[in-house]
């Protein structure tokens, strides 16, 4: 058990710096970050039901987690070699396009949330 708990705080360890390091340095992930709390803040303000906001802010958590995988994918991508090669850009455009659905799943939970309001 005790085991169990020394890697729980190495992990935990490693996921903050993780964001810290996104955070600090991803205009992206910050932004995300930004709409999210916007995003959270009308979830809670609007006479909206638990499961509706539990959507809400479930779908805005998947957006960040995107997009800390295209943060890593981009960093990978880029350590291996600094020459442009068609699957390196592939790879980097899915990882792009990832973030972009799961933005885009978010804005039509939105969507149809606020159309049950009407």
């Amino acid at each position: 058990m005790r085991n169990f708990f020394a890697r729980l705080k190495d992990r935990t360890i490693w996921s903050w710096a993780g964001l810290a390091v996104t955070w600090r340095e991803e205009y992206s992930f910050r932004s995300w970050v930004w709409a999210n709390l916007i995003s959270a803040a009308l979830a809670l303000w609007l006479p909206l039901s638990a499961g509706e906001r539990a959507l809400i802010v479930a779908l805005g958590l998947l957006v960040l987690a995107a997009e800390l995988f295209n943060t890593a994918i981009e960093r990978a991508v880029d350590f291996t070699s600094t020459k442009h090669h068609e699957l390196a850009g592939q790879a980097k455009d899915a990882a792009s396009a990832a973030v972009a659905l799961t933005a885009l799943a978010a804005g039509v939970a939105w969507l149809v949330v606020i159309l049950g309001l009407i």
